[in-house]
């Protein structure tokens, strides 16, 4: 318990403070109307909300009693929230991975799916699946409850069969298959976009200069945009890669709880909470390392705006 309190902790305090910088940094122009960052702050969001409706109950645990425990109606709220918050997010993941698929296509229809307002569609139908799949949890959960993992936990055999394999399968294993399958097809993608263009580059090497003399702004622009994508698919790759390996553990926790069963001694069962419990915090941790892999991997680009967004801060703050 004083083990998993401290990791909540300190979860806690760098996932809401990264969450929170990756926000405001998303919300600056230079990100504002690209639909794949426009679906990493609302992943951001998402991510906020999971973190502290998952990680506040754990913390105080210990300390003072949890009020999930023993009320009912914060146990089923708790419940629904942390699920179905963790599936929006995996799958806002798996959509701007299609995202970057379809920008990456030598098709230029493809490409032009790409945009802001479908991947806000899109966005609206997940979070609507998602807090539809996951509505029997206000039914299911129940407080005041023993020999399960969680004091707070699914009250009937059925219940906690559903609420493990729906985790397990379409919040993370579902997911993380299709992150990989679009990921590789990226990946074919713009080896096919470099080959071509070589092949362009050889073809007309002669033409460069009878460029017109208007064309440099255009030119600049358009670079700035494709140092922007570039960015933004480095930091999905990076995130992708990341959360697969924070969510594989609770995956295959909840396989095993669903066809092992509850029973043993009283050591095993205090073993298998523990070993869910830290599963739970790994999750957990694939929810707050967005901001520090952005600030990584994101290239000048992320760290660019974040720059700009504390200069404007600051010069805001001189002002008053």
């Amino acid at each position: 318990m004083e083990f998993n309190r401290s990791l909540a902790v300190f979860i806690f305090m760098f996932g809401v403070v990264g969450n929170i910088l990756n926000i405001l940094v998303l919300s600056q122009r230079s990100y504002r109307y690209n639909s794949c960052a426009w679906l990493f702050l609302v992943l951001s969001i998402v991510n906020l909300v999971s973190l502290i409706s998952g990680l506040i109950t754990i913390m105080i645990d210990g300390w003072t009693t949890n009020p999930t425990d023993y009320i009912g109606v914060l146990c089923k709220l708790r419940a629904f929230l942390v699920f179905s918050t963790r599936t929006i997010a995996m799958w806002l993941m798996v959509l701007a991975t299609t995202d970057r698929w379809l920008l990456s296509n030598m098709n230029a229809h493809r490409r032009q799916q790409s945009s802001l307002k479908n991947a806000q569609f899109w966005a609206a139908i997940i979070v609507i699946l998602s807090v539809a799949l996951y509505a029997q949890q206000l039914y299911c959960y129940e407080a005041n409850l023993t020999d399960t993992p969680l004091k707070c936990y699914g009250k009937t055999v059925v219940c906690r069969y559903l609420t493990d394999l729906s985790l397990a399968i379409i919040t993370v294993s579902i997911p993380i298959l299709l992150m990989i399958l679009f990921g590789s097809l990226i990946i074919s993608n713009v080896r096919q976009s470099q080959h071509r263009i070589q092949t362009l580059q050889l073809g007309s090497a002669g033409a460069s200069t009878k460029r017109p003399l208007g064309s440099h702004g255009e030119n600049s622009v358009g670079k700035f945009r494709q140092k922007t994508d570039r960015s933004l698919l480095r930091m999905l790759f990076s995130q992708v890669i990341l959360t697969g390996i924070f969510t594989f553990p609770l995956c295959l926790d909840k396989f095993y709880s669903s066809f092992s069963g509850d029973q043993g001694s009283p050591l095993v069962l205090a073993t298998n909470a523990f070993v869910y419990d830290l599963a739970i915090l790994a999750y957990d941790i694939s929810n707050g390392i967005t901001f520090y892999v952005y600030t990584l991997c994101g290239g000048t680009v992320f760290r660019k705006a974040l720059y700009e967004f504390i200069m404007s801060m600051k010069f805001k703050m001189r002002c008053h």
